[in-house]
């Protein structure tokens, strides 16, 4: 039956996913949200304001839901009577407040979701007691940066388990039905009261336009069996809100309490936290007794006596068919029609996950994903319409200097996939086309769409620059994108057998325009040889490479090099696929393996100087190019020097017999430099089923780098392959200048300095993405060799295998993170007593940024689910495949996890 939404939703018959978890975690301390002159987002709109001060830009609140523009939205608040305020949103420290920078800190858990949201469930976990927000900032302003972060568990509010399991299950009988279900548990050994406080209301979109018809929340009715509200909206149309067994129904505005934070008058007397004076000052003059405005809560005392539960049941439905219904028989199929809903998510998902997997593995890949379709979220940003309110006109001044002052093009109003629903409530390019892998596994359309989106007019930069993130758009993020693509088609035509060469096409011709953009703004001496600064790679180097350097001159990257080359594979692979059925796309093939050809070139010189190759170490090092034109090698053993090793793409011959003239431009350029066939893999020698590969590595150099990568010595850890060589842990790297010393040591925990916030290491722990391009780099390499190449792994140990096995075992170090062990414990909780041994905490999942080098603890963002939920995308496809399925299959099947004949 999901299947059959998704398809209705793709051919527009039924809006199965106008409404969705479109609502952020957090919107206060986001740059759309930041009116401030020296552009400090988190104290200008502090978390204390948030419940005061109606949003620009977007909405949040807790296990929330809203249409697709975000017009009208619902979340769960909650108050114990004990609370300073009303638990309206999550609350987390600011980046100047975190020993490790911003980190939010409560619990909360995305248990399920289908694509289509059909069906979702959320967990809150509330304590009893007051929550600790002073000691919380107190306590981790005092740590160091070498100190664990003070986290909620820490301050003993959860003690003897004084604390309620809030669940938020949404069903959908209609695309525009929606049914709501919340069931609180009260885990403690006493009784306690909990004001349940479901709130409905629309996002401010009259103060922007003055004269606008306002949109209207009004009491319909209320009596002992439910109570009834209307929602109005011009744009949206008409909705009921019904509310069984409520006790009280109560009416307040979306708008800015100014009395409060400006010590200005107020536009209406209601304003946006008048529902928490109510209850938390006893203000009754604070909600409209004339039910109506534009912020509505249902109110429910409810007392859970110890160990027990009670379960609210709410419903949200277009007019029309709620007046069909009325408030009295609203809840007549609720039950009904969620047992489906749940019903039809568990057929949805045992067709996703293999059976192979197991109980626990399966609830590891269906939380992965659940989390990464829950971080679906409407992003809305007018960035003309922005500079313009801070005092710059984009069409006359000559100041770039103010945030995204050079992209004044983009105006955003799209759902767009998340890392992370609160501590990243923005999308960044490069997270983005790691999500895309494994949400095709569940919704191709959506996978598709957001690749897309990201290349339309209102987001690609006139000159080819794909937006970066939302502080700073200008940044660079690795040149993913193509990468990504070329895999969803790939995908794609593994079902149909034809692939939408419609959208490859569109996609082909954007991204043509950022492959121009970084050649012609990345190459500073036209050696290509690319810079890019930081690259996503944080504080990896020995200096922020997005800031001038100490030295003078410039850098000359092996990981921004190397992303070029696999750029440029990547298009060669989509300009295959569009000459199959249009020859004009040969010529422009044939310009892409000439690119790649003369990258290759440049990373693998014969001679020394200038090389970022180091013949002796037999890897690659960053290039620092001093301003006298003389250069050094910066011989830090990192992640950097492994992603060359990821520049490998393999091709059926199939498009050489059909189109010799490919081949010739292969031959030719050897012809003119046959040395450099000493040094990077003949593209012209065929492996594996006739299959021809692309790769910088010829194999005795891919073996040299794969020894120093497969050694748990170095880079490989017991949960996956780490950011950096642990060998500089007792051998850090040093480098002196002007009486400054910079130093590059093994962390495998938290970052020790600031550089880029300081709560994002690359110094040691396992990033989930960068392993995910090494695997498919390995498997790339084994379609090719197939079984005749073996090597150590782990280096050292005696043990052999090809490389589809090395593939595998690196990817079952990397679910082993999640997964219990022979003890019952999940490595991703560290030492966690109670995440590792309670019944009520130890099944529910959470998806950190990064983690722990040696133990696999998680660390940084503890629900970026974004690009670590490609764990899913590996577990599925090492259960549905063989080695010998890697070596029949072609690429596309194998993804599928088709099996061979």
């Amino acid at each position: 039956m999901e299947n059959v939404r998704l398809k209705e939703a793709r051919e527009k018959k039924q809006p199965w996913k106008k409404w969705g978890p479109y609502l952020s975690e957090r919107q206060w301390g986001t740059v759309r949200e930041d009116y401030s002159k020296d552009g400090d987002a988190w104290n200008y709109f502090p978390h204390d304001d948030a419940r005061s001060r109606a949003y620009r830009w977007g909405e949040d609140g807790m296990a929330g839901l809203s249409d697709d523009k975000q017009l009208l939205c619902f979340a769960l608040a909650l108050w114990n009577g004990k609370d300073p305020i009303i638990k309206e949103r999550l609350f987390g420290l600011t980046n100047s407040e975190g020993n490790h920078g911003e980190d939010v800190k409560e619990y909360y858990f995305y248990l399920d979701s289908t694509p289509t949201h059909a069906y979702m469930k959320y967990l809150y976990k509330y304590p009893h007691g007051a929550y600790p927000y002073e000691d919380i900032v107190k306590t981790n302003a005092a740590r160091s940066r070498h100190e664990p972060e003070y986290e909620l568990l820490d301050t003993g509010i959860f003690n003897d388990n004084r604390y309620c399991d809030v669940f938020v299950e949404y069903a959908k009988g209609a695309a525009e039905d929606i049914l709501i279900r919340i069931t609180v548990e009260n885990r403690g050994p006493e009784a306690t009261l909990l004001h349940l406080l479901p709130t409905l209301w629309f996002r401010n979109t009259w103060f922007d336009h003055p004269g606008e018809d306002i949109p209207v929340l009004r009491q319909l009715g209320l009596d002992e069996k439910a109570g009834a509200v209307a929602a109005s909206h011009q744009a949206l149309g008409d909705y009921v809100f019904f509310a069984e067994g409520v006790n009280d129904l109560l009416f307040t505005n979306n708008e800015t309490n100014n009395e409060r934070l400006f010590h200005a008058p107020n536009r209406t007397p209601y304003v946006k936290d008048g529902i928490n004076n109510y209850f938390v000052h006893g203000q009754t003059h604070a909600v409209n007794p004339d039910k109506t405005g534009t912020k509505a809560a249902a109110h429910y005392a409810l007392s859970v006596e110890a160990g027990k539960s009670k379960t609210v049941r709410l419903r949200l439905s277009k007019a029309t068919s709620a007046k069909e219904n009325g408030a009295v028989k609203a809840f007549g199929d609720f039950d009904k029609i969620f047992a489906e809903r749940l019903k039809e998510a568990d057929a949805f998902y045992a067709s996703v996950i293999p059976e192979k997997l197991g109980a626990d593995g399966a609830n590891v890949m269906r939380q992965a994903l659940a989390g990464m379709l829950w971080s679906k979220q409407f992003f809305n940003y007018d960035v003309r319409k922005w500079l313009q309110e801070h005092g710059i006109d984009p069409s006359t001044t000559k100041d770039v200097s103010h945030r995204n002052a050079q992209w004044p093009h983009m105006n955003h109003a799209d759902i767009i996939s998340m890392p992370d629903k609160w501590e990243y409530p923005w999308y960044a390019a490069w997270d983005l086309a790691f999500h895309v892998v494994p949400l095709m596994l569940v919704d191709e359309d959506f996978g598709k769409g957001q690749l897309e989106l990201m290349l339309r007019v209102a987001y690609q930069h006139p000159n080819g620059q794909m937006p970066a993130y939302e502080w700073n758009f200008g940044d660079v993020n690795p040149p993913v994108h193509a990468w990504s693509t070329i895999f969803s088609f790939l995908l794609d035509k593994a079902k149909d057998g034809k692939g939408d060469i419609p959208w490859l096409e569109r996609c082909f011709h954007k991204l043509l325009l950022n492959f121009s953009w970084w050649v012609n703004r990345k190459d500073r001496s036209g050696s290509n040889l690319f810079e890019g600064g930081f690259l996503g790679l944080d504080n990896i180097g020995v200096f922020d490479r997005s800031a001038a350097l100490p030295t003078g001159g410039y850098l000359e990257q092996a990981d921004g090099t190397a992303w070029m080359a696999l750029f440029s594979q990547n298009m060669i692979e989509i300009g295959v696929q569009l000459s199959r059925v249009n020859p004009a796309y040969i010529a422009i093939t044939e310009k892409l393996i000439a690119h790649f050809l003369e990258i290759s070139t440049a990373m693998m010189r014969p001679d020394e100087d200038g090389s970022m190759w180091d013949e002796t170490d037999g890897f690659f090092y960053d290039l620092l190019v001093l301003p006298d034109g003389s250069s050094q090698r910066l011989k830090v053993r990192s992640m950097v020097g492994l992603l060359p090793l990821c520049a490998v793409t393999v091709f059926n011959h199939e498009i050489q017999d059909k189109y010799p003239e490919v081949g010739d431009v292969i031959n030719q350029y050897l012809a003119r430099r046959p040395e450099l066939t000493a040094f990077i893999h003949d593209p012209a020698k065929l492996g594996e089923q006739g299959r021809v590969m692309a790769s910088l590595l010829n194999e005795q150099n891919l073996r040299r780098v794969l020894t120093i990568m497969l050694d748990e010595k170095e880079f490989l850890g017991p949960h996956g392959i780490r950011a950096l060589s642990k060998i500089h842990e007792e051998h850090p790297y040093v480098f002196q200048i002007g009486g400054q010393e910079f130093r590059v040591g093994y962390l495998p925990g938290e970052s020790d300095n600031a550089m880029f916030g300081g709560n994002s290491n690359w110094r040691g722990p396992v990033w989930m993405p960068v392993n995910v391009i090494i695997v498919r780099a390995l498997l790339n390499y084994y379609q090719y060799y197939g079984n005749t190449f073996q090597i150590e792994c782990p280096t050292g140990s005696g043990n052999t295998m090809n490389l589809y096995q090395v593939a595998e075992e690196i990817s079952g170090r990397l679910a082993a993170i999640f997964l219990r062990d022979a003890q019952g414990h999940r490595p991703v909780y560290g030492n966690n007593h109670t995440f590792q041994h309670d019944p009520n905490w130890n099944d529910y999942l959470l998806f950190f940024e990064y983690f722990h080098g040696d133990t696999g603890a998680g660390i940084g963002a503890s629900h970026q689910t974004g690009w670590t939920g490609v764990v899913a995308r590996l577990m599925h496809l090492f259960a549905s495949n063989t080695m010998e399925d890697a070596l029949k299959l072609s690429k596309e099947e194998f993804s599928m996890g088709a099996k061979a004949s």
